[in-house]
């Protein structure tokens, strides 16, 4: 008999004459260890957190503006208005929000830069002008808004956010090229002053809740650069003991503190009948709520329902769904957000990334946990989801500077580079050519 060669062997033989079946391929991990795994490496890919930018912040814009509708419907009636008139209003800020955002993230970062002291003289005239009798406007008690003529009205405190974390961003980024930062004076001078320059303009007008934002923003750029413990406490205690002083000194604000897990409101004039309305709003919604359109509580019972509470009639008409769907939205633009702050190595795009990033959530937790009977109300809206184009426009410019930032990371850059149609054309054929050549190839097998 032939001799058979030494590099091939027969297959063993099974009954009916067969062959053996081949070797079972490794499957892949599955269950929850193989979801996260799956979940981990999408995560990881250089535009995920530009996608999410995109995606979280143009759909908690659009939603609000759903919400707005909803909401301010019984209100605009209420004052023989057109039912859509305050979604019209919206509408039209969403629309030049959405240019703003669309400029923003096409801009370089040296045109960022720059804009950063024009934008902070323009938002420091702006409150200086709000305190001139005959052109400051007072609503709700606060005097911190500017007549332009008709409805449309102008809270300059609103771009005095953004200023700060421009302007902030840039000092801290030179003074870290200079190697300054190491000392403490040149971390808290001249950015605390300026910042305590702004409170102070803010708080002329009794707004509270924007200078508790403005503070947040001040400990994001604080952390973000790395400040250390005992000044970051002492800074922290500094305006502990200002905000303190505050509240004592104001019956009103003594008040909403004294509404924290008000449940049951005394009267129409108690002060705590918005914040016990708010927590009858989001417990009558249940589940899946009663359906668009169908809350009880924005037909006058809950005060301010399509501004600062709207997150109460998300909760009555969506359920609890609806609401953890935008916990959801908020929870990933932030993370995305410190996504970018730390995977740069450009220290303005991480001053500003972390800046802004401090700003939405640190304002989205205050006004949700206001809702939620778990703080005090201090009056500032939803970031993008309630009503008021004077906090949409600067909120939708800074989303717009994340989508910048991450854009112009070095993975992100070469990702998109590989997606323009030209380069797409040619790989694709070059592609194809190679798919053809590697099954061509012999497969080993004799």
């Amino acid at each position: 008999m032939p001799s058979r060669t030494a590099g091939t062997r027969k297959a063993p033989a099974v009954r009916g004459g067969g062959r053996a079946p081949a070797a079972p391929r490794t499957r892949r991990a599955g269950g929850v260890r193989g979801l996260y795994e799956r979940a981990r490496r999408a995560w990881d890919r250089p535009l995920t957190a530009y996608y999410v930018i995109v995606g979280a912040g143009l759909l908690i814009t659009a939603l609000g503006l759903v919400m707005v509708y909803s909401a301010s419907m019984i209100t605009a009636l209420r004052y023989d208005l057109v039912p859509s008139y305050f979604f019209r209003k919206q509408f039209f800020a969403a629309l030049l929000g959405a240019g703003l955002l669309f400029v923003a993230s096409r801009m370089p970062v040296k045109l960022h830069r720059a804009l950063a002291y024009p934008i902070l003289v323009g938002a420091i005239f702006l409150m200086v002008l709000v305190q001139i009798p005959g052109i400051g406007v007072s609503v709700g008690g606060n005097q911190n808004w500017i007549s332009l003529g008709g409805p449309f009205m102008l809270q300059p405190s609103e771009f005095g956010k953004l200023a700060l974390i421009l302007w902030g961003a840039d000092l801290l980024a030179r003074k870290q090229d200079m190697k300054l930062l190491t000392q403490w004076k040149h971390m808290l001078v001249p950015l605390v002053p300026g910042t305590f320059l702004l409170l102070g303009l803010i708080m002329l007008g009794g707004d509270m809740g924007t200078a508790i934002i403005l503070t947040a923003i001040l400990f994001g750029l604080l952390w973000t650069a790395g400040a250390p413990t005992r000044l970051f406490v002492g800074v922290l205690g500094v305006a502990a003991v200002i905000g303190v002083l505050l509240i004592r000194t104001s019956p009103h604000r003594m008040e909403r503190l004294g509404c924290i897990g008000a449940s049951d409101p005394g009267g129409a004039g108690d002060p705590c009948w918005q914040a016990a309305h708010g927590i009858y709003a989001l417990a009558s919604g249940g589940w899946f709520g009663s359906g668009l359109g169908a809350s009880v509580e924005k037909w006058g019972q809950l005060p301010e329902a399509h501004t600062d509470f709207i997150f109460a009639v998300t909760g009555e008409e969506l359920g609890l769904a609806g609401t953890l769907s935008v916990l959801a939205l908020f929870a990933a633009l932030g993370y995305a957000g410190i996504r970018v702050a730390g995977g740069t190595e450009d220290p303005f795009v991480r001053y500003a990334a972390g800046g802004v990033t401090t700003w939405i959530t640190a304002q989205a937790v205050i006004n949700i946990g206001a809702v939620l009977g778990l703080l005090p109300i201090a009056g500032v809206p939803l970031p993008l989801f309630s009503y008021g184009g004077s906090a949409l426009l600067p909120t939708m410019f800074a989303v717009g500077l994340l989508i910048a930032f991450a854009r112009q990371e070095p993975a992100a850059k070469a990702a998109l580079a590989m997606r323009r149609p030209g380069w797409g054309k040619r790989a694709g054929g070059r592609w194809k050519s190679m798919r053809r050549r590697v099954k061509k190839r012999p497969s080993g097998e004799r």
